[in-house]
């Protein structure tokens, strides 16, 4: 039988399904990259893990027996996916397991920013009752942009419909999706023209590292949000920070920090930029959990589960 080895903690209908279409399922959920220098997982074709450990070219090479990976969620930045390539390892991902828990979470932080929700609730907490000071806008009024057109722009898409504001949608990859949940596609320039509200849901690459800074920032006709649900080093947080200082900016919703650790759970340090970040009156932040409900917990294992014994299956 073929053994797989549990890098990181998931729900359990994954290993459950596993072992019933006929694999060895193994924890290795506290194996550090070490033992797996020195091959401790030289015998395993399959490993699953979500963010723990950085899979370069090295590590793959001491699991020689490797046939895939199953990493739990959208992103692939902890995988040198070109290495796996080359070493014809296959990736399996879950973006359709948490695409709904994201884009809910994306309108829930964008009505905080646009009706003042978090700013409120402190304020009556600590006895205050002004009301003027905490009106709020509406949605339907709003020109929002989507950069990024995969599982979770679309999704975020698809729950601003009932909403009844206009949707602009840009993807430097893929086209053709002009009208899909309301969406218009557009360039670039025309998001930068007509957008109050911009929400990223794009990868982590060498590309889009630090895409959104001054002078991308500087191309808006308007003040404008930002929501990003992404991942944090997509904004330069300085950049983002003087732009709502200066009015280039109306607000900001940031499930992830540009200074997150590569494990992307806590923070690596805490510059000054996050100090401000903290402090800031315009912005609304989460702990990177814009992917994390109960009902996606299971989703993304079973979606995982779905693609590895469907190609099992086809390779008979």
């Amino acid at each position: 039988m073929a053994r797989i080895a549990f890098l990181d903690t998931v729900h359990e209908v994954l290993w459950e399904r596993l072992v019933q279409g006929g694999y060895t399922c193994e924890h290795a959920e506290s194996m550090t990259r070490e033992e797996i220098d020195a091959g401790a997982l030289a015998e395993h074709q399959g490993i699953v893990l979500r963010s723990r450990l950085t899979l370069d070219a090295a590590l793959m090479d001491a699991m020689p027996g490797l046939q895939w990976i199953a990493r739990s969620g959208s992103g692939l930045d902890n995988i040198d996916v070109e290495a796996a390539a080359d070493r014809s390892i296959r990736i399996f991902s879950s973006p359709e397991g948490n695409a709904t828990a994201v884009g809910e979470h994306a309108v829930g932080q964008l009505l905080m920013l646009l009706h003042k929700l978090a700013r409120a609730d402190r304020h009556v907490r600590e006895g205050g009752w002004n009301r003027e000071a905490h009106r709020g806008g509406e949605l339907e009024a709003r020109t929002v942009g989507i950069i990024g057109f995969g599982n979770m722009g679309q999704s975020f898409a698809k729950r601003l419909m009932g909403f009844g504001c206009r949707v602009l949608v840009y993807d430097k990859y893929v086209s053709g999706f002009n009208g899909q949940y309301g969406a218009q596609e557009v360039k670039m320039e025309q998001l930068h023209a007509d957008a109050d509200i911009v929400s990223l849901h794009l990868p982590l690459t060498p590309e889009t590292h630090g895409m959104i800074d001054a002078n991308w920032i500087a191309q808006f006709q308007r003040p404008f949000y930002l929501l990003n649900t992404a991942r944090g080093e997509l904004v330069d947080t300085t950049a983002l920070l003087d732009a709502l200082d200066g009015g280039q900016m109306a607000g900001a919703a940031l499930d992830v920090l540009e200074f997150e650790k590569r494990s992307l759970e806590g923070l690596a340090e805490r510059p000054v930029a996050l100090e401000r970040l903290f402090e800031h009156p315009q912005t609304v932040l989460s702990p990177h959990v814009a992917g994390w409900t109960s009902e996606s917990y299971f989703k993304l294992s079973d979606v995982l589960a779905d693609k590895i014994l469907r190609t099992k299956q086809n390779s008979l």
